[in-house]
């Protein structure tokens, strides 16, 4: 079955729809029916909704009146079921011309579908703390998270936790634990930044020397992942989880450095020779310098580019940057990490990681073996 997605006049931001969805439509049934339940409700996880960057064409998966019941461990034993099915029988049909109950495309995914059938097939999806956030992130962010936790969760994973919205925070654990994982702690933060330089180091002279030899298709893909890595590091330095690659571009418009910065770097990939690649870098670089030097981490670096060497390839000597910040870790536990290899976004780019929750305790483990000792 491939279900067609209603068209409706407007449409609305789909966390203000599941919002509308909570206090208009379950929390009176949950008064009524539960009214002694303690719970919590909010619409967070996967789904550009969340990361509020849905519009009209998202309504064709994956789309509509959807939220978290979160409930105590007793309760959730006591109630899962009963309240699933309680809902499933009592929801409207529709909240403000959408349709509450969903069908399935044939891959699976699931899209709006009008029906009167009982119980509907409701978007309300009814767990604990701990369940939800083990399967999402791997980890119980109400316990203590060392380092190696922080570096191996992806920050896309990451911004759609701290992207989403609390309804309601009757358990009194939801709201402080998105203010926890809202941004990396103070040396993990340092880490990350010092490897998004390490980064650009590692590349920032090759861009020109591949034009130099004739290579202007290689040429092109340095430049193309200097840019990248030009705009991780602005996330890092306004400490914004980046999301995964659909949205990126989208973010980063929203960083404080964007209007600047976006021109230029739009300029380096428009450029036809090295040369006039190499200037748009140029102007990129000084003005990420200025922008660490702005944050008064480490004391004031050289803002302007230099020869490489004796080579006529301009670079910012990213290194000095990376250097300098790892200098200012205090963590002990953050200075064991492998130097330089940073969070696992800045080493690892497969969705196939990057998505699978599973797959990330094998991550932890690589680190806790590359520990660096003293």
């Amino acid at each position: 079955m491939n279900p067609e997605y209603p068209s409706t006049d407007r449409f609305m931001k789909g966390l203000d729809l599941s919002q509308i969805f909570y206090e208009e439509a379950v929390k009176p049934l949950l008064e009524s029916e539960f009214p002694n339940l303690v719970y919590s409700a909010g619409h967070l996880g996967a789904g550009s909704d969340v990361l509020g960057f849905d519009t009209e064409q998202s309504m064709d998966h994956d789309w509509g009146p959807k939220l978290l019941i979160f409930l105590g461990e007793k309760d959730h034993e006591k109630y899962q079921e009963s309240l699933d099915t309680f809902l499933g029988h009592n929801l409207p049909t529709e909240i403000h011309d959408y349709p509450i109950n969903f069908g399935y495309h044939d891959d699976g995914t699931i899209v709006m579908q009008l029906s009167d059938d009982r119980p509907l097939n409701h978007g309300v999806e009814i767990v604990t703390i701990r369940d939800f956030f083990e399967r999402y992130l791997t980890v119980n962010p109400l316990e203590k998270m060392n380092s190696i936790d922080w570096v191996t969760l992806p920050e896309q994973r990451l911004r759609s936790i701290v992207s989403g919205r609390v309804f309601h925070d009757g358990l009194g654990q939801l709201q402080s634990i998105l203010e926890k994982l809202s941004y990396y702690p103070n040396d993990v933060w340092l880490y990350l930044l010092s490897t998004q330089w390490r980064r650009i180091a590692q590349e920032e002279p090759f861009m020109g020397r591949c034009g130099q030899v004739g290579d202007e298709l290689g040429s092109r893909v340095v430049g193309s992942r200097l840019v990248y890595d030009i705009m991780k590091l602005c996330f890092v330095m306004e400490k914004q989880y980046a999301p995964y690659i659909k949205w990126f571009g989208t973010a980063f418009s929203r960083l404080k450095i964007a209007g600047i910065l976006t021109p230029i770097l739009e300029s380096v990939l428009e450029a036809t020779s090295w040369e006039d690649r190499q200037e748009q870098l140029v102007r990129a670089y000084e003005i990420v310098a200025g922008m660490h030097n702005d944050l008064g981490i480490t004391e004031p670096m050289k803002a302007k580019v230099s020869n490489f060497h004796n080579r006529p390839f301009l670079v910012i000597w990213a290194d000095d940057f990376a250097n300098a910040i790892y200098e200012t870790i205090q963590d002990e536990e953050v200075l064991s990490l492998p130097k330089f290899l940073g969070g696992v976004d800045q080493f690892v780019n497969s969705t196939d990681v990057l998505s699978k929750p599973k797959r990330y305790p094998k991550l932890r483990n690589m680190f806790e073996n590359d520990k660096v000792t003293s």
